[in-house]
């Protein structure tokens, strides 16, 4: 039974002309069943892919797509709606919808509608993919991003036109237990909203795995897919700060506003970072680095008839440890991915690698380890105190992070 976190919430949520609008009544049956009290409002173009009538069923409100419609009481319609709500979401947000909310055009309900909200406001994107990477979009999302709007998605999939890419909005149930799971504390307020708890920190992430090389075409590597901490960097960025992400082998996009330095090797990971790191106020080690590497490396592919089957390896560079051992005052942050024992293991690493916070996540679990869209996270202290995040899309874990990363820093 799906927990009713959401209750009593008044969740303004805009459709517009995507083919993923087809989702949203599941998406509406999701949040009724969380407790919330939906409103819909949807664009022309949105009725040509999902009917009114079938929103209205779910959500049992009028659904609103004619602002100019006649109806009791003298209020400004979308400003009364505006008002009304509690939390506001778009799903889906189409290319157009993300470039006319950027530049402050409203010329249809929703964006009539949405440009007068102050309700922390969470974005679903869904478009094709040359879309997505489109400069103009993504100046349209980093500009949103700056003003505080949150975003959960897109994810790779594969999209209306027949073939794999990177567009295909969230699943509704990915998209409601992020607006549910979501810390109010950190939810944006759209529009501006108080100046980023981060404004001008200087930020290190390190993300993904690390591949050691044994000749051109075999490395020693991990399933990590760089997804926590590629979400710490866009929190961080949404939130002000200045970010430099050094990212092993990750199949994702940097996120808007985000210094991306790409690099390979546990070794070329360190080097990056130490450059970052001098002038760097918070370090996160959010990176799955490989422990050990081949002692040789061979320049060419080596015949299976000629390797040896005993591999001699050696340690890689302790990166979270080397980079700790002379903080000063800059905060550091490690991750500990456990099987057994996660707090314990954690507190363990965190004094031992002199960190002032470790976030532990128990890989062992299913859907919340390595390559997995949700995390569920405990932040351990040097006291032992610990802070248990619930499990949730790792932009949302994120949120959580940051919020105990800002919480310490201050005390």
């Amino acid at each position: 039974m799906t927990e009713r976190a959401l209750e009593g919430r008044r969740v303004l949520l805009g459709v517009t002309g995507g083919i993923a609008a087809y989702k949203t009544p599941e998406l509406v049956r999701q949040l009724v069943e969380r407790g919330a009290d939906v409103q819909v409002v949807m664009t022309p173009a949105a009725r040509q892919f999902v009917a009114p009538l079938a929103l209205q069923v779910v959500s049992r409100r009028t659904v609103v797509s004619d602002l100019f419609a006649r109806s009791e009481g003298a209020e400004v319609r979308h400003i009364a709606m505006a008002r009304e709500a509690d939390l506001a979401l778009i799903a889906p947000a189409t290319a157009n919808l993300l470039g006319k909310l950027a530049h402050g055009i409203a010329d249809d309900p929703v964006t009539t509608v949405f440009l007068a909200v102050t309700a922390p406001t969470l974005i679903a994107p869904a478009m094709n993919d040359e879309m997505w990477r489109h400069p103009a979009v993504a100046a349209a999302v980093e500009r949103l991003e700056e003003w505080r709007y949150r975003f959960v998605g897109p994810e790779e999939g594969f999209l209306a036109e027949g073939y794999a890419g990177v567009g295909r909005m969230s699943e509704p149930e990915t998209i409601a237990a992020t607006l549910a799971a979501m810390p109010y504390s950190t939810i944006a307020r759209a529009g501006g909203g108080a100046p980023g708890d981060l404004d001008g920190v200087r930020v290190l992430i390190t993300a993904g795995p690390t591949r050691e090389h044994l000749d051109p075409v075999r490395f020693l590597s991990n399933p990590s897919s760089g997804r926590m901490g590629y979400a710490l960097a866009a929190e961080a960025a949404a939130r002000g700060a200045r970010v430099t992400l050094v990212s092993g082998p990750a199949e994702i996009s940097a996120p808007a506003g985000v210094e991306l330095v790409r690099v390979t090797s546990a070794e070329e990971m360190l080097a990056a970072s130490q450059r970052a790191f001098a002038t760097a106020d918070v370090f996160i080690a959010a990176a799955a680095v490989a422990d050990f590497r081949p002692a040789r490396r061979f320049d060419h592919k080596q015949k299976k008839a000629t390797l040896d089957p005993h591999l001699e390896l050696e340690p890689t560079p302790d990166i979270l440890e080397t980079l700790a051992r002379d903080k000063g005052e800059r905060f550091v942050v490690g991750f500990a991915a456990e099987t057994e024992n996660v707090i314990a293991s954690a507190h363990d690493k965190l004094l031992r690698k002199h960190a002032d916070l470790v976030v532990a996540n128990d890989v062992g679990m299913p859907d919340i380890g390595f390559a997995a869209e949700e995390n569920q996270v405990s932040i351990v202290a040097p006291d032992g105190s610990v802070i248990e995040l619930d499990r949730a899309a790792k932009r949302t874990v994120a949120g959580g992070v940051w919020d105990a990363i800002v919480t310490t820093r201050k005390a």
